[in-house]
């Protein structure tokens, strides 16, 4: 209540030094999500930990928090902003490299509207990223687990944008100055700023393409090496039952001090609902990164990966979601461990129950 207070006092405050003279009161609006979750991994590792280019539900053989998260968000005519703290899986892999005071921040953001016609917002922070389709929020994806791109391409982002929305919501523009790739603090000797956009048509209620990308450098100023990465992806609802996801991610950086090399990965997933409580879905996906630019094998063919899983998801109420999947890698070299030795396969079965609030 004292914070509430504290907040309508600062808007009126505000609005007597003319800063939100045309705005009404807005609306505080906390939420909430947590998912808990068992994963068996045939590799069988000592360490608990399944392989290293994977950042959700990294623990095998125990129940653990993938991701525990709390928000607050104000929203009005003009202004906007949210706070979020988290805890669990995902802040502890996907933030490892952040200064220990930022590990467990998973937005903190303001913005303002820029126009009183237009929507034209211009916020400022730490927030999701615009890459990908995907999210760390697993109940709102259609598979439990993350694909392969998403897991090695930015989950979170600091800088500030620019958004536009037309008048009818079809099309959404943003342009963005980051911190880098996956950064809220700008690593040492990287001193140019990295810039991100976004396109984004919807054609229909049915039908979403999209487009965006990231031009910047996750290296040294010295080493001269810039990352251009794209991803496109389209999602079709064809019917109240049956969807699909296509994805391609393509990015290209310096493989040694001269020559530049290319990763990239489709990803193809499908949903079917059974009934208003039951679905499944399938995915089939290839990372190819042979020069390790993004994964790091140390082997001859490095990182080329094709991976399928099949879920199964029981909407137990509106809050509540069980699900449950099976996973499957495969891999050119022998980049992982089965029966004590180095295989090429990979195989994963993974379970999780989320609260939504």
């Amino acid at each position: 209540m004292r914070i509430r207070l504290f907040c309508i006092s600062l808007f009126y405050i505000l609005s007597s030094m003319g800063f939100a003279q045309s705005d009404s009161l807005g609306k505080f609006t906390f939420s909430g999500y947590g998912e808990v979750y068992y994963s068996y991994d045939l590799s069988q590792p000592d360490n608990h930990e399944r392989p290293g280019f994977l950042y959700n539900h990294k623990r095998h053989n125990e129940i653990n928090a993938n991701l525990f998260l709390a928000k607050a968000a104000y929203d009005s005519k003009n202004y906007r902003g949210a706070f979020a703290l988290m805890a669990g899986n995902y802040a502890q892999y996907n933030l490892s490299a952040e200064p220990v005071s930022l590990r467990n921040i998973y937005e903190a953001t303001a913005g303002i509207k820029l126009t009183k016609k237009a929507s034209l917002w211009l916020d400022a922070g730490i927030m999701p990223s615009h890459i990908g389709f995907e999210s760390a929020i697993s109940a709102d994806c259609w598979t439990l687990s993350r694909s392969l791109v998403a897991e090695n391409s930015p989950y979170y982002q600091s800088g500030a944008k620019l958004t536009f929305i037309s008048k009818n919501e079809k099309f959404t523009a943003v342009g963005l100055v980051l911190n880098g790739w996956q950064h809220i603090q700008r690593p040492d000797y990287i001193n140019k700023p990295s810039f991100g956009f976004q396109l984004q048509y919807k054609p229909s209620s049915k039908l979403t393409l999209n487009w965006c990308n990231f031009t910047g450098s996750d290296r040294p100023d010295s080493l001269n090496a810039n990352r251009f990465f794209n991803n496109f992806h389209l999602t079709y609802e064809a019917t109240s039952k049956f969807g699909i996801i296509a994805c391609f991610d393509i990015g290209y950086d310096k493989k040694d001090t001269v020559n530049y090399a290319t990763w990239y990965s489709p990803v193809l997933i499908l949903r079917y609902k059974l009934t208003s409580k039951a679905t499944i879905a399938a995915r089939s996906e290839y990372y190819y990164d042979k020069d390790q630019i993004i994964i790091v094998t140390g082997t001859k063919n490095g990182f080329q990966v094709l991976g399928s899983s099949i879920n199964f998801d029981y909407k137990i109420s509106d809050k509540l979601l069980w699900r449950i999947e099976a996973k499957h890698y495969n891999s050119m070299d022998k980049i992982f461990i089965l029966d004590k030795k180095p295989d090429y396969n990979n195989y994963c079965l993974t379970t999780s129950l989320s609260i939504k609030l």
